[in-house]
């Protein structure tokens, strides 16, 4: 009886290192965007995906050691569940832009009140309230629960009016300005709070497998 359990551990083992030297060799392998797409497909799970990684936005320590990878390195994790695979599939480097605002709803107020309201926030602003409890208290979207912090963004997330304006501005940090996109009826004050900024992304294949 313990003969035929040692031989049944054994062929257990034999499996499970045989299917993790197969999920090594086959990644070794994958290069390109499509071979990738197949690869995934092949895997047929929701656990196995391309994600990608933001340098400023995600911090943890996987993410850090990740980031220090070249491109084609291969991280593997794992507990007494689950093998994981990372594999670092491309780094790249994109500039992003980041700003306070408050927005001024123009299909609720007038022209008129959204002009005075502006100037009313911009001399709070220089009369020493801050922006963060500006945008709170005046910001007509969900933005203002963050205080109007827009968050770090790419050219091609917002309105075209609305970066094109962010991108080509001349102003100094902490300075106040407005925006108008008169087509939508979008009103902005805006506070300079971060210089462009060139941040690190890397997209990282995640291959999940079960220990068993």
């Amino acid at each position: 009886m313990l003969k035929q359990l040692l031989i049944l551990l054994l062929i257990s083992c034999s499996a499970i290192l045989k299917a993790q030297n197969t999920t090594e060799k086959e990644l070794e392998t994958i290069e390109t965007p499509e071979q990738i797409k197949s690869y995934l497909e092949t895997k047929n799970s929701k656990k196995n995906k391309l994600i990608t990684f933001n340098e400023e936005k995600h911090k943890t320590r996987l993410t850090k050691e990740l980031f220090k990878m070249h491109v084609g390195g291969t991280k593997i994790s794992e507990n007494e569940f689950e093998k994981t695979y990372y594999k670092i599939a491309d780094k790249t480097k994109k500039i992003y832009y980041r700003v306070s605002y408050i927005y001024l709803d123009g299909t609720k107020y007038k022209l008129e009140k959204i002009t005075n309201l502006r100037n009313l926030i911009i001399n709070k602003f220089k009369n020493g309230a801050s922006f963060d409890f500006l945008a709170k208290q005046y910001s007509m979207d969900d933005n203002a629960n963050k205080g109007g912090d827009s968050g770090w963004f790419l050219k091609g997330d917002m309105h075209p009016d609305f970066e094109n304006s962010i991108i080509k501005d001349s102003h100094e940090i902490h300075d106040i300005f407005t925006i108008d996109i008169p087509s939508k009826k979008w009103y902005y004050v805006i506070l300079k709070t971060y210089e462009p900024k060139e941040i690190s992304e890397i997209e990282v294949l995640k291959i999940i497998e079960q220990v068993n």
